[in-house]
């Protein structure tokens, strides 16, 4: 009778045996209990779990990158934005991710999601749109520290989108097109400036050289006289036809 025990038994040993080893790999951690209490962290390997006396969880230590989804927020001037960012952080105490806090990615997500929106408030919108990198930051400062007693750390924080109401969209790009005209009236007044100096510096050397303005007007006609299709008309003074006349006389 004891012989017909012994298959019987050999196999639920082997089953148990089989139960209670568990395989922790490289990027895991493995949070185990004993009688419900909190008894240590498994490390990557093969790890022995008594049964019905013994659990644990598994926690995934890679860094991981949450899309906080679209949050509709107000500016510190009064105006309406949708936008959303993506997350990256890793659990840096798998104890903590399990003990402190309740599904621990839930968490974090909504904690993003509302510093996002708080953060938004507190700026206006020309700094949201320019200084896309120094709001990222502020959100990604707040949410670790926030995150810290849950054993997260928050790597970065990058905004995707900043979604604007179509008439603002329209005031923006008559906005940009208005200082574009600006600058290139700047742009051309300087260039008149600096081309009347010029002009004033070549007619004072001309002025003070003699035969200067000669030559220069003979070298004006040598260059039009190169294309056939020029018509070159002279501007005689007065004077000068006058005295052909008193010479006829």
């Amino acid at each position: 009778m004891a012989v017909e025990f012994i298959g019987p038994l050999i196999g639920a040993s082997v089953v148990v045996l089989a139960a209670s080893l568990k395989i922790v790999k490289e990027y895991d951690r493995g949070v185990r209990f004993t009688l419900g209490k909190y008894s240590g962290i498994m490390k990557p390997g093969l790890r022995l779990i008594i049964p019905l006396i013994q659990t644990w969880q598994r926690v995934d230590m890679r860094t991981k990158a949450v899309d906080v989804p679209d949050q509709e927020a107000m500016t510190g001037d009064n105006i309406s934005v949708r936008i959303n960012a993506v997350i990256y952080y890793k659990v840096a105490d798998a104890s903590k991710a399990i003990l402190e806090v309740e599904h621990y990615a839930y968490a974090v997500s909504q904690l993003a999601q509302t510093t996002m929106r708080n953060v938004a408030g507190e700026v206006e919108l020309d700094e949201l749109l320019s200084k896309r990198d120094k709001v990222s930051d502020k959100i990604k400062d707040i949410v670790d520290k926030a995150s810290d007693p849950w054993g997260i750390d928050v790597e970065s924080v990058d905004l995707k989108d900043i979604v604007l109401p179509e008439e603002m969209k329209r005031v923006i790009g008559k906005q940009a097109e208005a200082e574009r005209e600006k600058r290139a009236v700047i742009i051309k007044a300087q260039g008149e400036v600096i081309a009347s100096d010029n002009l004033a510096k070549a007619a004072n050397t001309l002025a003070k050289s003699d035969g200067a303005l000669h030559l220069r007007t003979l070298q004006t006609l040598n260059d039009l006289s190169s294309d056939q299709s020029n018509t070159i008309i002279f501007a005689v003074p007065l004077e000068i036809l006058r005295a052909f006349e008193r010479f006829k006389k």
